[in-house]
């Protein structure tokens, strides 16, 4: 009879152990946090489950690592793990990351296309340095007349629809729905308000867009736009040949480190030295501050400028032929002052 009881007791003392490991399971599972610093994890099509778990642990600072496998084991993640990007809390549990994985709570992030982005290729690194896509789908669509032609655009205008700017958009996003997205910027920066500017100004949106182009190819310094953007305006009006360095500078696929007279002999209708008005399409992808400056320009009767002898990477400006002269003259006796001297210390 002792005996019967003794076994039961031991039965129950099992059991009662039994419970509070499974207990004690579930709440590290479920209710305790895991995580000691918050991390961000992508998870691409190819990770591999043992990748993420590396990561989680290095990164993330995991606290108990089984917790965390179990967990990975009991919502079948490497089964059916979802691409993206993931924030990691501190807060987070084990269940809940793992269910995160499972089914694809991404937090948004950020594309943001700002600096000088000259050609075709350096959008493309851009957008696939930020995004899952690959640089190579990017330039394809860049490059496609029939992707574009949805948007009412061709590979030779498509800079005029990508506006510098922060997007927020999921990282798995793919390359229609980031043009989706800048398409719908495009739409929303082309208000009524700036529509009724451009058409004060006698220009078309794709008018505005080549013109600030050249604006911003001219000059780094915000605050000139408007005066550069009068400018072009003023010889445009006159019917005199716009002769923009950054224009020829295009036509060589930006090589040349300055432009010379060799250069301005190419025939290209971007080249705005041979022929008079605006080239066919952008020649970059101008910031939106130089877009507004040709739709508010300064107004003044400047037709030419130069590189300020200060080589502060301001312009001097000028009404007439002769004070342009007078200008470029200085500056390159500046110039030449310069190189002089440097070529003294290298001596």
């Amino acid at each position: 009879m002792k005996r019967k009881y003794l076994l039961l007791i031991i039965f129950f003392t099992m059991v009662t152990i039994a419970v509070g490991v499974m207990a004690g399971r579930w709440y590290n599972d479920n209710k305790r946090s895991n995580f000691t610093e918050k991390y961000i994890l992508f998870v691409r099509p190819e990770t591999t489950v043992t990748e993420v778990l590396d990561s989680l642990e290095s990164g993330a600072g995991v606290i108990r690592p089984r917790s965390l496998r179990r967990c990975f084991e009991q919502e079948n993640v490497i089964e059916n793990i979802k691409p993206g990007r993931y924030v990691i809390e501190p807060s987070f549990t084990s269940i809940y990351v793992s269910r995160m994985l499972v089914k694809g709570w991404q937090t948004p992030g950020n594309l943001t296309l700002s600096g000088t982005i000259r050609t075709k290729g350096r959008l493309a690194q851009k957008i696939a340095a930020q995004m899952m896509v690959d640089s190579a789908s990017v330039a394809q669509a860049l490059d496609s007349a029939e992707f574009l032609a949805s948007y009412g655009f061709t590979p030779e205008n498509v800079f005029a629809m990508i506006l510098p700017d922060t997007y927020q958009m999921y990282w798995t996003a793919s390359v229609k729905d980031i043009f989706d997205r800048l398409k719908k910027e495009y739409d929303v920066f082309w208000n009524q308000e700036r529509m009724d500017k451009a058409k004060a100004q006698k220009l078309t949106p794709m008018q505005v867009s080549v013109l600030a182009s050249i604006v911003s190819g001219e000059t780094l310094k915000g605050f000139e736009y408007p005066r550069i953007a009068g400018v072009y305006l003023n010889r445009y009006r006159k019917g005199m040949r716009l002769q923009a360095d950054p224009t020829v500078a295009f036509c060589f696929n930006y090589e040349p480190d300055r432009i010379l007279k060799k250069h301005l002999q190419v025939d290209s209708p971007y080249n705005t030295y041979k022929y008079a008005g605006l080239p066919p399409a952008p020649i970059n992808v101008p910031p939106k501050a130089c877009l507004e400056a040709v739709l508010s320009p300064e107004n003044h009767k400047y037709i030419y400028f130069c590189a300020s002898p200060a080589f502060d990477g301001t312009h001097r400006f000028a009404v007439s032929y002769n004070d342009h002269i007078k200008n470029a003259r200085e500056f390159q006796r500046a110039l030449t002052k310069r190189n002089k001297e440097r070529a003294a210390k290298l001596m």
